[in-house]
């Protein structure tokens, strides 16, 4: 895996993205394939809202916050 610092260079010199705000209001699909296409070596993981999460500070992922119920919830 190559360092911040060799992607900074490979990319003229623009530092890699750690933040994705356009991204807000989009699917979880469509947010993880932008993520991944921009940094393939993120880890993309959806978590709903209220949900329990670790503290530690992990530099290879990135947290999906979800709220919105897609579909109406029914029995069967």
């Amino acid at each position: 895996m190559s360092s911040p610092a060799a992607d900074s260079k490979a990319s003229g010199g623009a530092p890699p993205k750690t933040e994705w705000p356009e991204l807000v209001g989009c699917t979880i699909k469509e947010a993880t394939e932008k993520i991944k296409a921009e940094r393939p070596e993120l880890n993309v993981v959806p978590i709903t809202v209220g949900s329990a999460t670790d503290k530690m500070y992990n530099p290879s992922r990135v947290r999906l916050w979800v709220d919105t119920i897609a579909e109406v919830p029914r029995i069967g």
